[in-house]
């Protein structure tokens, strides 16, 4: 028996390549259960993995896609059997274990999760990681305290994967949502999500050194971290919440002060979708199913063949990739 996979190889000369490759099932990694995948998604992680850029691939040959969906044709462990369609995300695979980006995968049954009623491996697939952090995130913003009386949310990086799902999921529930994008050309796209307003990038990224500037924003998932976090945090109501969910804009936050927190009661929500808890990921994988439904989802989809990830990668990298790359694994073996 076979797969097709997406093969990144590196050489002695540090060379990165990638090819389109046939490999025997006995080259797949030793895990509890086999996954016939179907769809996948592009992450920014997979660009790096795709690229070989940012140390997340130690070794190599290797198999990226960090999300997978699809049905189990094989399975050791006895909360899986035959049949059963499963997601997966997280758990480093994809970086430190071999993915999605193949027609099968072998994986631990502790990082599955069986798909909710009423969601297809497509409708998982186009909501992905991305879609599953943007949930999370919500969550926990609504365990904060947040409900749409509380006023404006804030969204960065609002026309990335991770923001256009926050986007859509926020104006679902009620909420006034203002997208942050660097890019003027995606106003409409954000808009059709149900974005109320549009914030330019540049009035977020200039550093300010006041402790506080005024009250605005009674939540915000941020995709951005750097300076733009700084802004948000010192723009944040009293008692609202900042969910942080990626960190596009820098890791070093240069006006940080603690002052919202002392002053406001802001709090500062870390959101990790990686080894987020089984129950976690339960919950928001069902609501997902309701509050991003496929039609909302639609608008922010482009559908990819396996074949196009080489030149995907650096697109993404490079933020030239808008809203949700879904990849049809299927498309390889046809």
């Amino acid at each position: 028996m076979s797969f097709t996979a997406l093969v990144v190889d590196k050489d002695e000369a540090g060379t990165v390549t990638q090819t389109i490759q046939t490999m025997d099932d006995s080259r797949l990694p030793d895990g509890d259960v086999v996954v016939d995948v179907a769809y996948s998604t592009l992450n920014y992680k997979d660009g790096l993995c795709i690229t070989g850029k940012g140390g997340l691939v130690r070794t190599f040959p290797h198999v990226p896609g960090i999300d997978f969906a699809g049905v189990v044709s094989q399975s050791s462990d006895s909360r899986y059997k035959a049949g059963d369609p499963v997601i997966l995300t997280g758990w480093r695979v994809g970086e430190a274990w071999w993915g999605g980006y193949a027609t099968k995968a072998c994986v631990k049954a502790d990082w599955l999760v069986p798909m909710p009623d009423g969601m297809t491996a497509q409708h998982a697939m186009a909501i992905g990681t991305a879609g599953l952090t943007s949930m999370i995130a919500i969550m926990a913003l609504e365990d904060h305290g947040l409900t749409p009386e509380k006023g404006e949310v804030l969204v960065t990086g609002a026309a990335g994967g991770v923001g256009s799902v926050a986007v859509s999921i926020l104006s679902h529930l009620g909420y006034e949502v203002a997208a942050v994008t660097g890019r003027p050309e995606t106003a409409d796209y954000l808009k059709g999500l149900g974005a109320s307003t549009i914030i330019p990038r540049e009035e977020l990224t200039e550093e300010n050194k006041r402790p506080l500037e005024s009250e605005r924003w009674a939540g915000t998932v941020d995709a951005v971290g750097g300076e733009m976090l700084a802004r948000v945090l010192k723009q944040t109501k009293t008692s609202g919440s900042v969910a942080a969910i990626g960190l596009a804009g820098g890791a070093a936050v240069p006006s940080f002060t603690v002052v919202p927190f002392l002053l406001r009661g802001v709090n500062l929500l870390g959101i990790d979708s990686v080894t987020c808890p089984y129950e976690r990921r339960v919950a928001a994988w069902k609501r997902l199913v309701t509050e991003m439904p496929l039609d909302r989802l639609e608008p922010m989809i482009e559908e990819h063949a396996l074949s196009d990830l080489p030149a995907l990668g650096p697109a993404i990298l490079k933020g030239q990739v808008k809203g949700r790359a879904l990849i049809n694994i299927k498309s390889a073996a046809s």
